[in-house]
């Protein structure tokens, strides 16, 4: 059992950059760049743009300098201004552009610039695009020398180790090799290879990698385990599965995934006080959600239902779309009202009131108050937030790439909502995930933390460093909502309450 890592898309600057690094080559590519036209106007508004990209960068409009440098990369159909542009969003931090760069660096550079192509798997995988990542990679790997392919498979180990999502990473990897029809090298990929492999349903296959790693580690506790847990699993082998796993035991003892699996093939062995302790123990440990979800089966067969559900409970606090745990607790209690993925093709709307309170060291705020509508629609946001007497006091569009805010007849854009907002009208409102926090949902591409109540209304999501308190006046119909955000220099809350129109 692989346990899902915490991966920020900020550590593109600490982690992800400096495996992307040797590809980057970071210089005035316009100056070099050839330029094929005959129109002299063209070609001044062309190095115009460039210029206006390179001032605002060292201005800090970091978003002008890369709609600039991506706009001219379009216009020249040249690699290396596509490159820069790519570059300027990855010191931004923009997951969405600087994929939207390196799709275009890699379009247009020479097919044999292996440097693009790598760039952009990088970038896919550093942004856990798993289901993305199958097809370039197959078509690189396919076309580089073996020692070649050998080294870039390597180096991806440590990002597929961070993957946020290890069952997407896994199967996605399983497809890569199944299609390139090569064994890696190195035991850390084997083992990948054969989880995907089992959460493909090629169990025979999984099997048969991971006793090749046994031959060669044998006393591999993670291989021994999984070996074990996918035998328990599906109720086969049951003698060798426990010894299998009693020897992962002694040599990682007391890991809380390896108390787990035996916990959980004593269950299928029929030996419930067993398998209750050895649970216990794991979640304790580790309350992860595969975990939660084992326990809480074993507490409901021993009759143990309230244990269950709060078991359930806290294993949701950590993740509710985890596979396992979803489909375990639809097993046992189908009106449990359980918490899906946020779904950003439902248009949905609200309108309410709003203040907010800062209590910060040094704060040139102290907060504000009015009232707010906000859609969602087409996968983009409108937030329009009005003074206490109705008047517009600006509109933010915030999509996937982009924020943009109108305010006084003027129009800024920027790649992070929140900065947006507090930049440009004073009020620190978290905008960027707030259609998904108000649906009762976390926002998609980062972690968060839900807690519920007995009855499977949220009560509370943790993400983003903003702690968030739901008040419902009926399943429906959010009526209050409160946020929270507090640090060393101080604390924001922001109170919305709601007018019944949302849907």
């Amino acid at each position: 059992m692989l346990k899902n890592n915490l991966y920020h898309l900020h550590r593109f600057l600490s982690q992800g950059l400096i495996v992307i690094m040797p590809y980057l080559w970071v210089g005035p590519s316009f100056a070099q760049a050839p330029v094929e036209t005959n129109d002299p106007q063209k070609l001044t508004n062309e190095v115009f743009q460039y210029l206006v990209s390179q001032f605002s960068l060292q201005g800090g409009d970091i978003s002008l300098s890369y709609d600039a440098m991506f706009d001219l990369a379009k216009k020249t159909r040249d690699p290396r201004i596509a490159q820069q542009a790519m570059e300027i969003a990855l010191a931004a931090q923009s997951a969405s552009a600087s994929l939207d760069a390196a799709r275009l660096w890699d379009e247009l550079a020479p097919k044999d610039n292996h440097s693009s192509k790598e760039v952009l798997i990088t970038l896919l995988m550093l942004n856990n695009r798993w289901e993305e990542v199958v097809d370039p990679m197959i078509g690189y790997l396919k076309t580089i020398a073996p020692e070649k392919r050998d080294d870039f498979l390597n180096r991806s180990v440590p990002i597929l180790a961070k993957s946020n999502n290890q069952e997407q990473s896994n199967i996605a990897m399983a497809k890569i090799f199944d299609a390139i029809q090569v064994l890696p090298n190195q035991a850390s990929l084997q083992f990948i290879y054969a989880m995907g492999e089992e959460r493909l349903g090629r169990y025979d296959q999984m099997e048969m990698l991971l006793r090749f790693v046994l031959k060669q580690k044998p006393n591999d506790a993670g291989a021994l385990n999984a070996l074990g847990y996918s035998l328990a699993d599906r109720n086969m082998k049951l003698p060798e599965a426990l010894e299998l796993i009693q020897q992962a035991l002694l040599e990682a003892p007391n890991d809380p995934f390896i108390l787990d699996s035996l916990g959980w093939v004593y269950y299928r062995l029929g030996n419930i006080s067993e398998a209750i302790r050895y649970l216990t123990q794991s979640f304790e440990k580790a309350p992860e959600p595969e975990v939660g979800a084992h326990l809480g089966e074993v507490l409901w067969v021993n009759g143990q239902e309230s244990g269950a559900k709060e078991i359930w409970q806290k294993a949701e606090t950590v993740d509710p779309h985890q596979t396992t745990l979803r489909k375990t607790i639809q097993r046992f209690v189908p009106n449990w009202n359980n918490q899906l993925l946020f779904d950003e093709s439902i248009n949905r709307k609200w309108a309410g009131r709003f203040s907010v309170n800062v209590n910060k060291i040094n704060a040139n705020n102290t907060g504000g108050s009015g009232t707010f509508s906000l859609v969602h629609e087409n996968m983009a946001d409108l937030l329009e937030i009005q003074n206490p007497l109705g008047a517009s006091i600006a509109k933010i569009n915030i999509t996937p790439k982009l924020a943009t805010i109108e305010r006084k007849g003027e129009t800024v854009t920027a790649l992070d909502a929140d900065q947006l907002i507090f930049d440009t009208v004073g009020l620190p409102i978290p905008a960027r995930g707030l259609s998904a926090w108000l649906s009762g949902f976390v926002r998609p591409g980062s972690l968060g933390s839900i807690e519920k109540d007995a009855g499977g209304l949220v009560k509370s999501i943790s993400q983003d460093g903003w702690q968030i308190s739901y008040v419902w006046s009926d399943p429906q119909f959010l009526k209050k909502l409160f946020l929270t955000r507090s640090g060393e220099e101080g604390t924001i809350e922001v109170r919305l309450i709601f007018d019944k129109i949302n849907e």
